[in-house]
């Protein structure tokens, strides 16, 4: 996981308790222990945070930007399984730390981030002594959970096209995007994607630009991601 050594270090990590209220029930001297022992860990966009098979070196805790993870098939196709945002851990390593094993999908700085990072000990601790961040950690697990399952029906139950205008509505009017990056969200190949974009632009309901589509018709997007079929 890269790292930058950053002069606002301390007060990087004073940003714990404003995005996770849940260490302020701590005791002091375990507060002042986990923010010694914690790593405070800056990365760029782009930065590759921790790749499928690699162990997992702590319990991410996100203070700024913002990380996809994702899972890549052997063919290279890849699918988000989920965002992790500010105010939120990594259930994928937690799910790793809890179950001694390696990871099973990757995850990528979107934005700068900056992050905590719990040492496993430390979280294995925590997990087992201190009740309201077993409760914070599980309760995590609870709506990942239903994401990935809204996910599973989207991909096994959903057409393409109504999945796509759905995701166009959502980020519109003016969605910043490539062609490929719009297929890694929706867990599709760019060339098929790239083909209903046009078939979208050619009856007027969008308009297509280099790394940008921009919505004309929302009403008939929104039609027909109204679609089950």
């Amino acid at each position: 996981m890269p790292e930058t050594t950053a002069t606002d270090k301390d007060a990087s990590r004073r940003q714990l308790l404003a995005r996770f209220p849940v260490f302020a029930a701590l005791p002091a001297e375990r507060l002042q222990r986990l923010l010694g022992e914690a790593q405070l860990l800056h990365a760029p966009a782009g930065s590759i945070l921790f790749d499928a098979k690699q162990p997992c070196r702590g319990f991410p805790l996100l203070l700024e930007g913002s990380v996809r993870v994702s899972k890549t098939s052997p063919n290279g196709r890849e699918i988000q399984l989920y965002r992790v945002e500010p105010g939120q851990g990594c259930i994928l390593s937690g799910g790793c730390l809890l179950g001694q094993t390696d990871c099973s999908a990757s995850a990528i700085a979107e934005q700068d981030v900056v992050l905590i990072s719990v040492p496993p000990a430390l979280f294995h601790e925590l997990m087992l002594q201190f009740e309201p961040f077993r409760r914070f950690v599980f309760s995590m697990y609870g709506e990942r959970l239903a994401e990935v399952m809204e996910l599973v029906e989207e991909v096994a139950f959903r057409r393409l096209d109504a999945r796509l205008a759905q995701l166009l509505i959502h980020r519109g009017p003016v969605v910043q995007a490539t062609h490929q990056k719009l297929a890694d969200d929706l867990g599709s190949v760019r060339e098929i994607v790239s083909r209903l974009l046009r078939s979208l632009e050619n009856r007027g309901w969008v308009k297509l630009e280099r790394e940008r589509v921009t919505v004309l018709d929302p009403k008939s997007l929104a039609a027909l991601a109204a679609h089950q079929g």
